[in-house]
């Protein structure tokens, strides 16, 4: 099943994909839940009655185009992202693997939905694409086994770590958080795809376009850490909950590492696709 959010009447509605161009509204009333983490709080039973409302053909359709796609989760209580988890992006950076997975975060102010601006910052001129594979995780846990940590995702989806690379390495201290948590340096969408649709996450095929050409190619089998050990990781420091969201790392063939180096400029455009998951799209335009 592949789950978004939608804005419609000025009000974020929860709508599922049924095909290429057409999505089926979930009414409030009828299923008793108004956002995708609630309807991920719900478990099993919320996606088995959307299932059987769709086979009976008791959800109105309506065309994607005609409305808004949302982040698919709003706010999501923890944006957690790894740094260097693809052995080919960690050599372009010059550095070796890391021997435990390098963990940042980013606030969920960065959060922006398919087809929304990335903004360049007045004060960052370096600032680059990641295409990433993103976790949303379905069962909350802590001190989470590895052989247990796949049952706690409900699904993947596209994200984008913008990072502005100024900030990150260029300061003191080196800014990690700063660098990558601007406003609309998240973006991600358009749909989740429930686990049960991805036969393997260590198997999918990771791109980015920038104007039509392709910057990065990869497939998630480079990643250091695989998902089940970046989950069980992350849990034994903070309790993951509903909704949280795992950017899982980016392949090479990021900006800064291009010679001479390709930062994003306005009018660029931005496209992360990712097999069996999709096309999330954004556009590049000045701070005003």
């Amino acid at each position: 099943m592949r789950v978004c959010t939608i804005l419609k009447g000025g009000r974020h509605h929860i709508a599922v994909q049924t095909s290429e161009s057409k999505l089926a509204v979930l009414d409030p009333q009828v299923f008793g839940v108004r956002s995708v983490s609630q309807l991920i709080s719900r478990g099993e039973a919320a996606l088995t009655a959307i299932k059987t409302a769709l086979q009976r053909g008791e959800l109105k359709q309506i065309e994607e185009d005609s409305v808004k796609l949302a982040p698919p989760i709003v706010c999501p209580p923890k944006i957690i992202c790894i740094g260097q988890n693809y052995s080919q992006h960690a050599v372009e950076m010059g550095a070796s693997a890391p021997r435990l997975p390098i963990i940042f975060s980013k606030f969920s102010s960065a959060v922006c939905g398919h087809g929304d601006n990335v903004v360049l910052p007045l004060i960052a001129k370096k600032v680059d694409y990641e295409a990433e594979l993103v976790v949303v995780i379905g069962t909350p846990g802590k001190f989470i086994d590895r052989s247990k940590a796949l049952e706690h995702v409900f699904g993947y989806t596209c994200g984008n770590d913008i990072s502005a690379r100024d900030w990150q390495k260029g300061k003191p201290g080196g800014q990690w958080l700063l660098g990558k948590t601007f406003d609309t340096f998240a973006p991600v969408g358009p749909y989740i795809v429930t686990a049960d649709e991805i036969a393997d996450p260590h198997d999918l095929r990771v791109q980015m376009l920038l104007n039509g050409e392709v910057m990065q190619d990869q497939s998630t089998a480079d990643m250091i850490f695989p998902i089940d050990e970046l989950i069980s990781h992350i849990s034994q420091f903070v309790t993951l909950e509903v909704g949280d969201l795992i950017f899982t790392g980016t392949p090479s063939g990021v900006g800064a590492a291009r010679t001479p180096p390709r930062f994003l400029l306005p009018g660029d455009d931005l496209e992360v696709k990712i097999e069996s998951v999709g096309v999330l799209k954004n556009s590049v335009i000045a701070s005003q």
